[in-house]
């Protein structure tokens, strides 16, 4: 079946859909996106996104193109046109398409952002909890981590690294530390107590990291925002990660050293199932 999808106020079947070669998403990288995902044809913490959005449009200097409520509005008409039940929804605005090639920022008076939204099926997204296996991976990216910008071609890299090494996905170490991974934020669990990397400009402020860290404190689990390294992960209890496509997943290998039995630990899987419950009664 082919998508609806939706570009600069149209909806329009995804084989007709096109954006300008002059775009500066394709051209320089000058773009954000969100993924917000779809749990019984609801939106899951969609005012998470939005927020985020904001502030990744503001750090870049982009005007947002559009209101909250206009961009609730599209992501509920692509998810009922596109019968999407369970699955994702993709969002990418840019500063826009100017008429040729140049490093310094189009006139806003000339130029508008370029607002693009598509829907992805995943059948079987809350029941999915697969075992990962990652590897550690230098993290060189831009130092602005914090914004959510679509320069995710290091972070496809270290994917591939895993993909070559047998692994499932990488975390990313600057100075001896864990950042976070390809994807996704990174936590280890030891002694019953929760550990990931405080907010920073060297993180990416995940959704699903706030709403997880919450309900952890809520349920009476400690947490602690620290830095740690592989070594310590390695010899942690338990250890797992979190994103707005994968919810909380289990990470059962680091670097080739299986974490206790090798099976999702207790903590991650309450958190889970704690993170589903909730989420879907706030659903949108």
């Amino acid at each position: 079946m082919t998508r609806t999808v939706y570009v600069n106020g149209e909806y329009l079947p995804e084989t007709e859909a096109s954006v300008s070669i002059f775009d500066r998403g394709f051209l320089f990288a000058d773009a954000v996106y969100e993924v917000t995902s779809v749990l019984g044809g609801k939106l899951i913490d969609f005012d998470g996104h939005a927020v985020r959005l904001e502030r990744s449009l503001n750090e870049l200097g982009i005007e947002s193109p559009i209101s909250k409520e206009d961009l609730l509005e599209v992501h509920r008409n692509l998810v009922k046109e596109n019968g999407i039940d369970e699955g994702l929804v993709y969002l990418q605005i840019s500063r826009g398409a100017d008429s040729d090639r140049d490093f310094v920022f189009p006139d806003t008076d000339k130029v508008k952002p370029t607002v693009v939204l598509f829907t992805q099926n995943k059948p079987g997204l809350a029941e999915t909890v697969k075992p990962i296996k990652v590897i550690s991976v230098e993290d060189i990216r831009w130092g602005r981590r914090d914004i959510k910008t679509v320069q995710l071609l290091y972070p496809s890299m270290g994917k591939m690294m895993a993909k070559a090494a047998g692994a499932d996905d990488a975390w990313l170490v600057e100075d001896g530390f864990v950042t976070e991974g390809t994807s996704n934020n990174a936590y280890i669990v030891k002694g019953g107590k929760i550990i990931t990397r405080a907010l920073s400009n060297d993180i990416l402020h995940g959704i699903t990291r706030a709403a997880v860290l919450r309900f952890a404190r809520e349920a009476q689990m400690e947490v602690e925002e620290r830095n740690f390294t592989i070594e310590e992960a390695q010899e942690a209890d338990e250890a797992f990660f979190t994103s707005a496509s994968a919810f909380v997943m289990p990470v059962v290998e680091i670097d080739g050293v299986q974490l206790g039995d090798g099976q999702p630990g207790p903590v991650m899987t309450r958190l889970r199932e704690i993170y589903l419950e909730e989420s879907l009664k706030k659903a949108e």
